[in-house]
């Protein structure tokens, strides 16, 4: 049995979005289809999982509604059901960007590239790439080159940007996150902060590693992705190298856990001797902590 995982977003008005929230739901559970979908009044954001019939059948079932009959699927084999469950959430944004002026992408944004074109703008001079995503997806996997923001989450980014990122605003600017989504408001902001050429990669870093033009070159390490796989490959043109490296003894590394300190919870690149070692954490404080995961499990097992 084949199975396909659907990565998807539309900026669109969407004026019964919790009607039509609770009947999304409803829907997608009585096709067998698990993942996350993000609802609010601007649109719909998600990552679906499946077998080909059922995903095939989430496809066709959207593309009879007139609002995403244009909606744009990324689509990624998968060895099974990237996710435990079907969730289907009401939400202010549908990428939280948390701005007191908001952006909407369907009046303000940046040039959309295609992989290709991509490709090609990387190279040239003058160019700065900025990635639009958080410090734990940037270390596992970037494009070579890339600028790091020190952030944990997207609403952090625009104060990063004025305080580092100010001095770049005559540069052409580059700016790529996952699927695509992110960048739609994040290249519309930074166009009202002033910057004068600000572009995106259309389709986002997934689409990029199934371009057969590109096949995902210039692409360092794997990609993070926010389901039961936690990263997929992106380069096929054979010119990667791991870029990530374990949280401890800092040896090449693409395997991530989680803080074994549910009060921390922090993504932590790191092998399998570093997290016996120091019980999956990334401090002391958290090695030590009463409620340390590690440790629960381990002695769950010894008893």
């Amino acid at each position: 049995m084949s199975y396909q995982v659907l990565l998807f977003y539309k900026y669109i008005t969407i004026q019964d979005h919790e009607q039509f929230a609770a009947e999304h739901l409803e829907f997608c559970k009585s096709i067998g289809l698990k993942g996350r979908i993000l609802i609010a009044h601007e649109g719909i954001n998600g990552t679906v999982s499946g077998t080909t019939e059922q995903t095939g059948r989430y496809i066709e079932h959207m593309k009879n509604d007139s609002r995403f009959n244009d909606m744009v699927f990324k689509i990624e084999q998968s060895q099974g059901d990237a996710f435990k469950k079907m969730k289907v959430k009401l939400k202010r944004e549908i990428v939280n960007l948390n701005l007191e002026d908001d952006v909407n992408p369907n009046e303000l944004t940046g040039k959309h590239l295609a992989p290709k074109e991509f490709y090609k703008a990387m190279q040239q001079e003058d160019v700065v790439i900025l990635d639009a995503r958080n410090t734990y997806e940037y270390d596992l996997g970037h494009f070579k080159g890339a600028i790091r923001p020190d952030v944990e989450t997207f609403r952090d980014l625009p104060e990063w940007i004025r305080e580092n990122f100010s001095q770049f605003k005559d540069k052409k600017v580059l700016t790529y996150c996952t699927g695509g989504i992110r960048c739609e408001k994040f290249s519309g902001f930074l166009i009202k902060e002033g910057f004068q050429d600000v572009s995106q990669l259309e389709g986002g870093i997934i689409s990029y590693g199934y371009d057969e033009d590109v096949k995902g070159d210039l692409w360092d390490g794997k990609c993070y992705v926010f389901d039961e796989r936690i990263s997929v490959p992106v380069n096929r043109a054979g010119t990667e190298k791991v870029v990530g490296r374990c949280y401890h003894c800092r040896n090449p590394q693409e395997r991530y856990v989680k803080c074994g300190n549910p009060e921390c919870n922090k993504h932590l690149l790191m092998c399998e001797d570093c997290e016996h070692e120091h019980k999956r954490s990334c401090s002391a404080h958290c090695r030590g902590h009463k409620d340390n995961r590690y440790v629960k499990e381990n002695s769950e097992v010894e008893a």
